[in-house]
């Protein structure tokens, strides 16, 4: 085929068989009717038990990466941790969006476990939308890969703009378009009425609190997806392991809230390692668009992407622990 000449788009592959669908979805509608009968008594979650559901959701994916190795080889289980630890790092930064909203809508803490599992559950849906579009552009052409690698990169420079410029992370109720949307049609009570997320008030029906803080959870979900997902895409095209990676990290998203709740304002430099996380996987994706017009474009290997993605997350972590240290020792020091 002539040089500079695009080459047919090849079908989609997926290890997937549609028994391993049944089973991963059957598996995930488990996980959740599990959570919900939890749910049905609001508590306040304790460390030890927010740590011991953490370590549950993270022996998960283990396994089932075991499971990728041995049954498809060491290639399709990197994809998939590779893919994995861009979720996990995604969420983290997702993770303190959370947190912000449950404050700004004083959200009780016996009932921030049931708000997060209403995002959570609204986000897989969104996602499986989102992982099954991006799987029908990719299947339409290569220009696809062109375009999930601009969104990133796009992405990428906003969030360092707002970084060096200094603009914190806000949560403003009043100004989101999913409330004012709810606000507008339906009635909204001004207290909490425990885990109730619809009460009757004067006669008609009222929204909750409760409930208003788990639609602008669901509305920050779709723009978390528009990343995410086309992120994951540029470690794997295989759609089933973009959803079980989507699936896997949001499942321990809940546990780990209640884990980092207290370290999550500490790690000052997440977002400049996000930033970097998004550009460079947003190249690898344009140079696997370039590969496949110009074959001696060069492709960055999924190891060699897992191992960057790792190092920056390490690196920021230091630098955050480091940075809060010379803060506590100026203070002493003045």
């Amino acid at each position: 085929m002539p040089m500079g000449v695009p080459q047919p788009v090849p079908a989609l592959t997926t290890i997937a068989t549609p028994t391993l669908w049944l089973v991963a979805i059957g598996g995930l509608v488990l996980l959740l009717a599990l959570d919900l009968l939890l749910t049905r008594r609001p508590h306040e979650v304790r460390m030890r038990e927010a740590a011991g559901w953490s370590v549950f959701y993270l022996i998960l994916p283990v396994i089932f990466g075991g499971y990728l190795w041995a049954a498809h080889g060491g290639g399709v289980a990197a994809e998939f941790f590779t893919g994995f630890v861009v979720e996990k790092s995604l969420s983290v930064d997702n993770l303190f969006v959370f947190m912000l909203l449950l404050a700004a809508f004083a959200v009780p803490a016996a009932l921030a476990r049931q708000v997060l599992l209403y995002g959570i559950v609204g986000a897989l849906v969104l996602r499986a939308v989102f992982i099954w579009l991006g799987a029908a552009a990719l299947q339409s052409g290569t220009w696809a890969f062109l375009l999930f690698g601009a969104i990133l990169i796009v992405t990428a420079g906003k969030i360092l703009k707002d970084v060096l410029g200094g603009h914190e992370q806000q949560v403003d109720i009043s100004s989101m378009r999913s409330v004012r949307l709810v606000r507008r049609f339906v009635p909204v009570t001004d207290g909490y009425h425990g885990a109730r997320l619809t009460v009757r008030e004067g006669g008609r029906l009222a929204l909750t609190p409760l409930a208003l803080a788990a639609v602008a959870i669901l509305g920050t979900d779709i723009v978390f997806a528009v990343d995410s997902v086309p992120a994951v895409y540029g470690v794997t095209e295989d759609p089933f392991l973009v959803f079980a990676t989507n699936a896997f990290a949001l499942m321990g998203l809940r546990a780990l809230y209640f884990v980092l709740q207290g370290v999550l304002t500490k790690l000052r430099h997440l977002n400049h390692g996000l930033s970097v996380i998004l550009a460079f996987i947003g190249v690898k994706l344009i140079l696997h668009w370039a590969h496949g017009v110009w074959d001696w474009v060069p492709q960055i290997p999924t190891l060699a992407s897992l191992g960057v993605i790792v190092a920056v997350l390490t690196t920021v972590t230091l630098t955050s622990l480091y940075a809060n240290r010379r803060d506590r020792d100026k203070e002493v020091a003045g």
